[in-house]
């Protein structure tokens, strides 16, 4: 959990790294690969037969804390001690089988408007910032 959020962290960072051509079609097409996205979760779901349910939870952890002395010439100490740390886990859940097929029809239909949509954004950027 922690790769897919440092990566999802680095995306927008990579994006800006892009060509102006790039950014401009990243920009524009950003709604289409949120569905394409969903499309692929969804189908998931389908060929499992359940969805996956994120959950937090807080585990205690030792560690080594810090003691501060009293005395000025005393150097602090450490000691063990608990501390409470936020962890992300899945688990298993059911889902509507019927339900999650009429939402896979619906993100379908949605993919294809925008992919038709995304065609004449790709023109228009590609014509706004020409590469050579």
């Amino acid at each position: 959990m922690r790769r897919l959020a440092l990566s999802l962290s680095i995306l927008p960072l990579l994006a800006a790294c892009g060509t102006p051509q790039e950014q401009c079609i990243n920009r524009n097409t950003r709604d289409l690969r949120t569905v394409e996205k969903l499309v692929s979760e969804v189908q998931g779901n389908l060929d499992r037969g359940y969805a996956y349910e994120e959950y937090i939870v807080t585990v205690p952890v030792w560690k080594e804390c810090v003691v501060p002395s009293r005395d000025p010439a005393v150097a602090n100490t450490t000691r063990p001690c608990l501390e409470d740390e936020v962890e992300t886990r899945t688990r298993p859940v059911a889902i509507d089988l019927n339900a999650e097929r009429a939402k896979l029809e619906s993100l379908y239909t949605k993919r294809d408007q925008l992919s038709r949509e995304a065609q004449s954004v790709i023109a228009q950027c590609k014509a706004q910032y020409p590469e050579s």
